[in-house]
């Protein structure tokens, strides 16, 4: 398993991270995130520089600056929240497919822009999923991600379905009240 262990604070200020830039679209500002979650500015700066050496948070320069999330970012979440395997649909072909978990989408080949891949990783069998069919995975219970794609592998022995990735969705939510 490749998933990064965050500690509960780098989670909350992650968390925090994600939820502003769905709802404002450009990079946020230390100052909100702090402020969000009741840490000085000068905490979430160190928080940060850990968070960036894990690829999860991109730093933007410049007086708009600030910091983005990776596609990363959502995953680690996500990982964090799965513990529960949730019911993230799959579909094949246009079908849902029955009697099959969504463990994990690893995107751990997102920084190569020119390497598109998901790993998606089943409990149950993937053996009608053939290469070059099209999937859909999601979405996600926590940051709703949908990934689109098409098979590029598989890797029967450990049910997990390589995709190029065509298509990557984490729409922004109305926040709830």
């Amino acid at each position: 398993m490749s998933s990064i262990e965050l500690t509960p604070s780098q989670k909350k200020i992650l968390r925090a991270l994600t939820n502003l830039h769905n709802d404002a679209e450009n990079a946020i500002k230390g100052e909100d995130i702090a402020a969000q979650v009741d840490r000085n500015p000068g905490t979430i700066r160190n928080q940060m520089q850990s968070l960036k050496a894990l690829q999860l948070v991109e730093g933007v320069p410049g007086p708009k600056g600030g910091y983005k999330p990776t596609a990363a970012a959502y995953e680690a979440l996500e990982i964090q929240q799965m513990d529960e395997p949730a019911s993230v649909p799959l579909e094949h072909e246009g079908e849902p497919v029955e009697d099959v978990i969504v463990e994990e989408i690893d995107l751990s080949s997102v920084h190569h822009p020119d390497l598109c891949r998901a790993e998606i990783h089943i409990q149950g069998a993937v053996g009608e999923i053939n290469e070059d069919d099209r999937v859909v995975v999601g979405p996600t219970p926590l940051s709703k991600l949908v990934v689109e794609g098409t098979v590029d592998g598989k890797d029967d022995t450990n049910n997990i379905l390589i995709l190029r990735i065509e298509d990557m969705v984490a729409p922004a939510e109305e926040p709830e009240h």
